[in-house]
């Protein structure tokens, strides 16, 4: 995993420029970019940890936090927040508590930044070698909680849409793919076909359906795309995590 860290800020002045020094003695790469949407959409991509400097132009760049929130929901992720209290209220607007791991209170202090931006990379690290999940379903308060169910174990990634799925799949790799079978425009099954008809030998990607269209017919529809599972969505959480756990220990297994 790569040892880097973005900073978004309204400007990179003395403040931010003595940060970056600071991680660099952790042998941190680091990077700025400003709360610009066209900005974060290549500077998020390759930071495992995005460092938030906040000032009282927060709601004037709206887009921006929305941005880096749908980024964190995507890809797992959480802020350090560095500010004002007022500043985190209004940040908070764009930005659930859930994703903010932790507020640092200006006048900075800078060891226990260092501290914490340390551990999280140790946790990142971990983190990145558990097994990648994405989740597709337009039913968007479901998903959160299996991904609540899931976080812990392995690294879960969201997407709200058959499409949005396939966009990220084109740029990802995923270990498995926990596909609802009813969404709107794009089905579950037209995804799966989708992903068997683009893929090769070498990039085989695991689907498991997780719905709650359980009758005959439809199971039946998809079989011939070869789903590693059908789970019905009355699975509870330890039902869940078994099953999951199961199909990676029999591929674990498998592969010696």
């Amino acid at each position: 995993m790569e040892r880097r860290v973005l900073i978004v800020s309204a400007t990179e002045g003395f403040i931010i420029k003595g940060i970056e020094t600071k991680l660099k003695s952790l042998d941190l790469e680091t990077a700025y970019c400003a709360p610009s949407v066209k900005d974060l959409e290549i500077s998020c991509k390759i930071a495992p940890l995005i460092i938030l400097y906040t000032d009282d132009s927060i709601e004037a760049h709206a887009n921006a936090y929305v941005y880096i929130k749908d980024h964190c929901a995507e890809e797992d992720k959480q802020v350090l927040v560095i500010g004002g209290k007022d500043e985190l209220e209004t940040l908070k607007n764009y930005i659930p508590d859930s994703m903010i791991l932790e507020f640092f209170e200006r006048p900075l202090d800078m060891q226990l930044l260092l501290d914490e931006v340390e551990k999280y990379m140790e946790q990142a690290v971990k983190h990145a070698k558990r097994k990648n999940l994405l989740i597709v379903d337009d039913d968007v308060s479901y998903m959160s909680m299996i991904m609540d169910w899931l976080k812990d174990a392995y690294r879960v990634s969201l997407a709200n849409s058959g499409m949005e799925a396939i966009t990220w799949l084109t740029r990802n790799k995923a270990d498995l793919v926990l596909l609802d079978y009813e969404m709107p425009v794009v089905s579950g099954p037209q995804v799966l076909e989708m992903i068997r008809a683009e893929e090769t030998e070498d990039d085989y990607i695991p689907v498991m359906f997780l719905t709650g269209k359980g009758d005959k017919e439809s199971v039946l529809k998809v079989l011939a795309l070869k789903p590693v599972g059908y789970i019905l969505k009355s699975v509870d959480r330890k039902e869940l995590r078994d099953t999951l756990d199961k199909y990676f220990a029999g591929k674990e297994g498998g592969r010696g």
